[in-house]
């Protein structure tokens, strides 16, 4: 029976009617309703004919997580009347109630995106709604452009709503605008929402910032004694919001002993977990929850939010392939989504655990998953749907183009697409097994050696990886896995029986029969145990792990440090067990801010075999001269990526590689490997000031690099007949810069006129000019007295020299860059000190006037 009370009650029923003219009139629309309100639960309903009397329609309703898409089909089925698998059902990855009957499914995102690659049509689909778009996760913007697509190319017909909480309307209404005129309506319910206080809990002590996956204990502790706080102060249930299930599980381990029962709340977390936190309780409850919480579900009993004002966002390093979750500072938009939660059903408060002052500092709202994470996933999807580029699709957010280049890179490694970007019939088989293209590659080409049970059950390891209590030993961790009875144990049981059937039906269309037994799981136990032998788990496991990450075979280092084949460090723990290993696949690692290595959270034992086959695409054999340990070293090596395999010397290299690993060395150790005459310095002096001073056809010599770009017109024919190091010795810097002047226009004969070598004083001695200085004049150091009679500053190329003026012992006596003032000024002062110290010498009272000399009174007498 109807509860129509119930549905009566919901705040969006004011704008249904509002939402149905927008779709009969335009097909697609933007529907704004704060949490609470009903727009997962009624809106479908009415869509479907369900309720309020409209036409019948079949309605497909994608959420972005498991948990929200089983909460929504059972709140409708109850609002109903009826039991989940009837008029509502739901179909997540691994799991499928709905029946013939079946006018509203609620579906995964990463289901509809399965569904539209299988059937672009959507046959049998009338409406599509799209619900938490807000939350920007890359499945859900995927599923949006294809949909916008197939309305655009084959099925006009098919509506199209995007729901959520808080959103960019205006962006999203031009996007579901395309093809139409103009964009979409926007369609805002009102909401009922009850005062939230805010209350702000920062730490006493500062604490570290979040940084890869680590958050500092010390924040940790902090959140629970907020916790604790929230308990005495205020009555309710408390929600309180964490980054990872990790984090949930120490701070639970902190609240030992508190008048409540705790509970973890996250997509991993047992059905039966997460129906009591949906469900009323009679005792009061502390929820322990990830961003599952935030705005899809509605959890009663919460009066009460303790947010600690993190999150986690995929990240990926493009140039080293380790891709992971990152820890970040929650969003602005996300800290206003967590604390609505308290104000759900009654007044509330929110605790947030950091000042006041840093809410400001935060970012607006949480990053789009196409900006941040690794696309190669995304890739696979567009270009099976023939658009390798994504170029054609309606997305909010265009891909970056180094990821999506970094993507391609890795699905023609794994043989998804072609050079060229065409999907392969392998590329169209690995999407359809709803994994990474590298887990697909693993899951394909391991199934060839292994059989398809055994690599199923490594591929869903690392499709989901272990608890750290497994262990880094991935053939460890396998044989846990097989005997545990926890909860990660029950979903790898599960997700390893749906990769062994997957992978046995290359249609991808097999239904889904009831999940098997644990006993009825997973590998007879391999009476090699943990040998490294042909066909025991560790061969099988580095293997598995070799065919998905073939950059990261490593070879080992010594101590517990290896060189994965794209070049990165990669360190294991004290005590792990794989210390002893000559080569190994890391499946899982991360690097720690500031460390050139990575550390290896999970790999297995390979061989070099092995690591030869996984990486064939990585393998170079051929010539190579580098410049190591300070000279040109010529070989002939065979590398696995950076890892070296094989290398003998080679006596007559191609003079073109060896002429390019002695520029490197002249990069490395700057122009000093030449040979540098003194004449040679001043000429670089002179040109360099030329260059500062005129431009033009005067050549930049002062910077090396300059230099080094220029090398094929000043080093040659030395550089081309060099071999090694000291060959670069040879080469006499002054002739090859000789060759940079200007000759073609004639001004490289007025190098002596332009910047002369020295300049001629009054008393007839030819005084050296120092050009060295970088940014100043030229310097002129010259004995005082060889300048009587000298009116003007000297000058070269119209610059007037500083003239260091020296006393008869040459020691320095005055500055000047405008001779004339000095005369007449600071000369006195000079002069006074000069005669008392110098008595001998002449100390005219008008050196403008007087005749210049190097010599003193008694040798002017003569």
């Amino acid at each position: 029976m109807i509860r129509t009370a119930a549905l009566d009650a919901l705040p969006v029923r004011e704008a249904v009617p509002a939402l149905v003219s927008a779709l009969d009139a335009h097909g697609t629309a933007v529907l704004c309703a704060p949490p609470g309100t009903g727009k997962t639960t009624l809106v479908p309903l009415v869509l479907a004919g369900l309720v309020g009397g409209g036409p019948r329609r079949r309605v497909v309703v994608a959420e972005p997580r498991r948990i929200a898409a089983r909460a929504a089909a059972r709140r409708m089925a109850w609002l109903l009347g009826e039991r989940v698998g009837g008029a509502v059902g739901f179909t997540v990855r691994g799991e499928r109630v709905a029946g013939p009957d079946t006018v509203v499914e609620v579906v995964t995102t990463g289901v509809l995106l399965q569904r539209l690659q299988r059937d672009q049509e959507l046959t049998g689909v009338d409406v599509v709604v799209l619900d938490e778009c807000h939350e920007r996760h890359l499945d859900a913007d995927t599923v949006a452009a294809f949909l916008l697509d197939v309305r655009e190319t084959l099925r006009p017909e098919l509506r199209l709503v995007a729901a959520s909480a808080t959103t960019d309307s205006a962006g999203w209404a031009r996007v579901l605008g395309r093809g139409g005129l103009g964009s979409a309506p926007v369609v805002a319910a009102p909401g009922v929402s009850y005062p939230v206080e805010t209350v702000w809990a920062p730490p006493v002590r500062p604490v570290r910032p979040p940084h890869g996956m680590r958050v500092d204990p010390a924040q940790l502790a902090h959140v629970a004694s907020v916790v604790r706080r929230a308990l005495a102060e205020r009555g309710g249930d408390v929600l309180c919001f964490l980054p990872g299930v990790g984090e949930i599980a120490r701070v639970a381990g902190q609240l030992g002993g508190v008048d409540a029962e705790v509970l973890q709340m996250h997509g991993r977390a047992p059905a039966a977990v997460q129906d009591a936190v949906l469900s009323v309780a009679g005792r009061r409850r502390v929820i322990l929850s990830t961003a599952v919480a935030e705005s899809s579900l509605t959890v009663p009993g919460v009066r009460v939010v303790v947010d600690s004002g993190l999150a986690r966002e995929p990240r990926v390093d493009h140039a080293r392939g380790l891709g992971a979750l990152a820890t970040v500072r929650a969003s602005r938009a996300a800290g206003r989504q967590r604390a609505g939660r308290a104000g759900r059903e009654a007044p509330g408060v929110v605790y947030r655990c950091w000042a006041e002052a840093e809410d400001g500092r935060l970012a607006a709202f949480p990053s789009p998953e196409i900006r941040i994470a690794d696309l190669a996933q995304f890739a696979l999807q567009a270009a099976c749907w023939g658009d390798p580029d994504a170029a054609g699709l309606a997305l909010l957010d265009p891909p970056p183009a180094g990821a999506m280049a970094a993507a391609r890179e890795v699905l023609v490694a794994v043989g998804a697409v072609s050079p060229a970007g065409a999907v392969t019939a392998r590329g169209q088989r690995m999407a359809r097994l709803g994994l990474h293209p590298r887990l697909a590659r693993a899951l394909l080409d391991g199934s060839a050696s292994l059989g398809a049970r055994r690599a199923a059950e490594l591929v869903a390891l690392l499709s989901e990886e272990p608890p750290r209590e497994y262990g880094d030993d991935l053939a460890g961790a396998w044989r846990r896995a097989r005997a545990g009875g926890d909860a990660y144990a029950g979903r790898w049981r599960a997700e390893a029986a749906r990769l062994d059937r997957a992978v046995r039906d290359p249609a991808g269309l097999s239904p889904t029969p009831p999940l098997p037994e644990p006993e009825t799981v997973g590998s007879a136990p391999d009476p090699r145990g943990s040998g490294r032998g042909p066909g025991s788990d560790d061969a099988a496991a580095g293997l598995v792990a070799a065919l998905a990450f073939p950059e990261r075979v490593a070879k080992a280092r010594g101590e517990g440090s290896f060189l994965m084949a794209n070049g990165t460090a990669a360190e294991l723990g004290d005590g792990s067990g794989l210390r002893q290993a000559t080569w190994l696949a890391v499946a899982v690692a991360d690097r720690p801010p500031h460390s050139a290595s990575a550390r290896v959270r999970l790999g297995a034992v390979v061989d070099e075999d092995t690591a030869r086959t996984a990486a064939a695409h990585l393998r170079t054999a051929g010539e190579e001269v580098r410049w190591e340990g300070g000279d040109a070293v010529a070989r002939a090596a065979e590398r696995l990526g950076a890892i070296e395999l094989a290398v003998r010397p080679l006596r007559t290299p191609d003079p073109a590689l060896v002429r390019a690993a002695l520029l490197d060395g002249l990069r490395a150790e700057g122009l000093g490997l030449l040979r540098w005459s003194p004449d040679a310095l001043v000429l670089r002096a002179r040109l360099g000031f030329l260059h500062r001073t005129l431009g033009g056809a005067w050549p930049d010599v002062a910077d090396d690099g300059a230099l080094l770009e220029r090398a094929d017109d000043w080093l040659e024919p030395e550089l081309s007949r060099a071999r090694r190091r000291a060959d670069l010795g040879r080469i006499d810097a002054g002739q090859a810069l000789n060759r940079l002047l200007p000759w073609a226009t004639g001004e490289a004969v007025r190098l002596d006129e332009l910047a002369p070598e020295r300049l001629e004083v009054p008393s007839g001695s030819r005084i050296r000019v120092d050009y060295s200085a970088e940014h100043g004049p030229p310097v002129l150091a010259v004995k005082l007295q060889e300048l009587f009679g000298l009116a003007e500053t000297p000058r070269v190329a119209g610059v007037p020299v500083l003239v260091h003026l020296l006393s008869p012992a040459g020691r320095p006596a005055a500055v000047t860059s405008d001779l004339a003032s000095f005369w007449q000024g600071g000369y006195r002062a000079v002069r006074a000190e000069l005669r008392g110290r110098y008595p001998k010498h002449p100390w005219p009272e008008d050196p403008a006037t007087a005749e210049p000399t190097r010599h003193t009174n008694a040798r002017l007498r003569r």
